[in-house]
């Protein structure tokens, strides 16, 4: 995948960790699979805006922050 996919991969990793959530977490809050929060974090899947945004709210950050 592109830089862009992993650096947003890496950010999403970093303000889940510092709200003390785990993939599983994650996944519940947005309704999706662990592996695609993990595909997401290792910049294996591509994220549509939708879910950029969806990821910010579920984390309390804007989408900037993860851009």
């Amino acid at each position: 995948m592109t830089n862009e996919v992993a650096k947003f991969g890496k950010k999403l990793r970093e303000a889940r960790l510092k709200k003390k959530l785990s993939q599983g977490d994650m996944a519940k809050i947005l309704g999706v699979h662990r592996t695609y929060i993990s595909g997401l974090e290792r910049g294996r899947r591509n994220p549509s805006l939708l879910t950029v945004q969806k990821v910010a709210k579920a984390l309390s950050i804007s989408p900037k922050e993860l851009l």
